[in-house]
């Protein structure tokens, strides 16, 4: 088997946390490529290296003195290497670093040094090879990510390595500027080389032990997922849960790849797997609940609206001449309600509500603000009656007032809109009906 494995910027904030990941490499020799993220928080006060980076460099452009800042995230290093009692030096990478600096190499530049040379060491202290992401992956000249040039680049590389370690977060554009990945971006390094080697298994190493049903601020002690599909995280991912970015997902997605998320402080969780499709029965009757607050939905009315062809195309061109996207519209005969995000809707609302009525000609158009939006997600409901009764009955009894509910085609999702300020009480109803309450 091949495994590419992932490790965050918790898992490597220090020697100690260096130590844990060579041990969960060694007990695997199917962990063949790793890809490191920069050095994150050793605690909770502490300063994650990619922000001193974006710090040093920030002082460099207004033009102040920064090599006090530059000895201190080389000390941040040095200490990893001491504690490893690695022979290695820094010093000419970080001589570079100085020079480039100077130059105004950007903004990229800086941030991708925490994942290169964290890199090295991890190279080091493994005894794999090193490569340099901006060597195999590749952006064009608009900053787009090229996948075919990577692919093929980091395929034929790779093929004739057996053991390597490739930093996350950056490549290059083709001049061999550095660039980074705006989003996710170790996680995505991560996706992409599993997709080259055609790996069996991407494990994602974090400091959670996989993907919870709930947020864990909100349900203390939440229930860890052990199996979802790529469609329900997607699901859950898009209301706001953000465990892995969904950008991550699609490289490994085509390929068939499973990703398995797993804690490097708890080595021996099961974690959880990401997979396209599969047979096994889910724990629960839902697989997650995600949300996210801060909606105003925009009502409108108008007799006889369902008879009217393009009416629903006009009261959206409104919006879509002012760039708001929506993110719900559910209707009724005469009624049609569009969920929107309210601090991009404030700034333009009434020339919105202009186009409205000019476009489409409404009997009244009103509004509802301060709403929060509920997703309900897992591949269990489909074959479960009553479902959505269970979640007015949680709801009923936690005197929440339901302001929306809209479910798919797809039976995969439902989504209940209530206020602001019932927005974890009503997360916590719902966890506690499906999952402490088991029927």
């Amino acid at each position: 088997m091949k495994k590419v494995v992932k490790f965050g910027g918790s898992s490597l904030a220090s020697a100690e946390q260096f130590k844990k990941v060579a041990d969960i490499i060694h007990a695997d020799s199917d962990r063949k490529y790793v890809v490191p993220s920069a050095p994150g928080k050793r605690f909770s006060e502490d300063t994650k290296v990619t922000d001193m980076l974006y710090d040093c460099y920030r002082t460099v452009v207004e033009g102040k003195p920064f090599d006090e800042k530059l000895k201190m995230i080389k000390a941040r290093y040095d200490e990893i290497i001491k504690g490893l009692k690695l022979e290695l030096s820094l010093d000419k990478e970080f001589e570079v670093i100085k020079k480039e600096f100077q130059e105004q190499a950007g903004s990229d530049y800086a941030a991708s040094r925490g994942e290169y040379l964290n890199g090295i060491i991890m190279a080091a202290y493994l005894g794999y090879e090193f490569i340099d992401a901006a060597e195999v992956i590749f952006f064009d000249e608009n900053g787009s990510f090229n996948a075919q040039k990577t692919n093929e680049v980091l395929s034929s590389k790779l093929a004739q390595i057996e053991r390597a370690v490739i930093p996350g977060f950056y490549g290059a554009y083709p001049d061999g500027k550095v660039k980074t990945f705006s989003r996710g971006g170790s996680d995505i390094t991560g996706s992409i080389v599993a997709k080259a080697v055609k790996a069996d298994l991407y494990e994602n190493w974090t400091d959670v032990s996989g993907f919870l049903v709930a947020d864990p601020r909100i349900i203390k002690d939440a229930e860890v997922i052990e199996t979802i599909t790529y469609r329900e995280l997607r699901e859950l991912s898009y209301m706001g849960a953000t465990v892995l970015h969904e950008d991550a997902i699609f490289p490994v997605r085509k390929e068939g790849i499973p990703i398995n998320i797993k804690n490097t402080n708890a080595p021996e969780d099961a974690g959880t797997m990401i997979v396209e499709s599969t047979c096994r029965q889910p724990k629960y009757t839902i697989t997650g609940i995600a949300g996210k607050k801060g909606f105003v939905a925009i009502n409108i009315e108008k007799d006889m609206m369902n008879s009217e062809i393009g009416f629903g195309r006009k009261v959206l061109e409104a919006f879509e001449k002012h760039d708001i996207s929506f993110e719900h519209v559910p209707s009724g005969i005469d009624t049609m309600t569009v969920f929107v995000h309210q601090p991009e809707f404030e700034g333009k609302e009434q020339l919105v509500l202009s186009d409205i009525h000019r476009l489409a000609s409404p009997d009244t158009v009103d509004m509802e603000t301060d709403l929060a939006l509920i997703a309900v997600v897992g591949r269990g409901m489909r074959a479960t009656r009553g479902t959505a009764g269970r979640i007015f009955s949680a709801l009923a009894h936690a005197n929440i007032n339901v302001k929306m509910i809209d479910q798919g085609s797809s039976e995969l999702n439902i989504i209940i809109g209530v206020r602001n300020s019932d927005f974890e009480a009503a997360i916590k109803a719902i966890y506690d009906i499906f999952v402490l309450i088991q029927l």
